[in-house]
């Protein structure tokens, strides 16, 4: 008699900003909505030059102290996301796995993906919209704060550490790239090069996921 092997269940990880989102972030989005895109720009640029996370933020609450939820809301809607994600997450879902997101953006924004069919979402602990308060530096999220997550979610979901997926495109992933097996670099930058197992360019979050899913086929 043949014994089946059972199989293991995966950890899809997403990173939101430049993958989920092609060309842009969850910031830049908001700041649309608010007229101060030249503001987030630099400020963008100062993070890209070693500003950290969390002075980033204190600098966009600033730019971003006359923020409404319909603006949020406006900002997630009109943002130029990846088409295919519902789908890539509903399938990950049907095969008995789980998907979730993990990202250095406020958690207003990044939670909105729970609608869409994420097992988790988690970004950086903003105060709630319209701000009545500061931010708090230690619950703004960086890249180490990534593999802290990542690993809590596989003892939430049960997943063993070598069976997880990440997708991300910047610097900010490097460090869960480097302990995960399976990585795909989703229109990435140079920080990436040489990291990851897959690279992918294009605006299908299908096409990404399909490299993954072709190998384990």
């Amino acid at each position: 008699m043949f014994h089946v092997k059972p199989r293991r269940q995966r950890l899809h990880l997403f990173d939101l900003d430049g993958t989920l989102i092609r060309g842009s972030a969850a910031a830049v989005e908001i700041s649309r909505q608010l007229g101060v895109l030249d503001e987030i720009t630099a400020l963008e640029e100062s993070f890209l030059q070693g500003m950290t996370p969390d002075e980033f933020a204190v600098r966009a609450r600033e730019l971003w102290s006359a923020l409404t939820e319909a603006q949020v809301a406006a900002a997630f809607e009109g943002a130029p996301w990846l088409d295919g994600i519902r789908e890539v997450w509903a399938d990950i879902r049907d095969r008995g796995d789980r998907c979730a997101v993990i990202s250095l953006s406020p958690d207003f924004f990044v939670e909105r993906l729970l609608d869409w069919g994420a097992d988790a979402a988690h970004g950086s602990r903003w105060p709630a919209v319209p701000f009545t308060e500061p931010i708090h530096r230690p619950s703004i999220l960086d890249a180490r704060a990534k593999v802290r997550i990542a690993g809590r979610l596989c003892a939430e979901f049960g997943v063993d550490p070598a069976d997880c997926v990440a997708y991300g495109d910047s610097m900010s992933d490097a460090e869960l790239f480097a302990i995960v097996p399976d990585t795909v670099a989703v229109n990435a930058d140079h920080h990436l090069a040489g990291v990851s197992r897959y690279t992918y360019t294009g605006g299908d979050l299908r096409e990404a996921y399909a490299l993954v899913q072709n190998r384990a086929a």
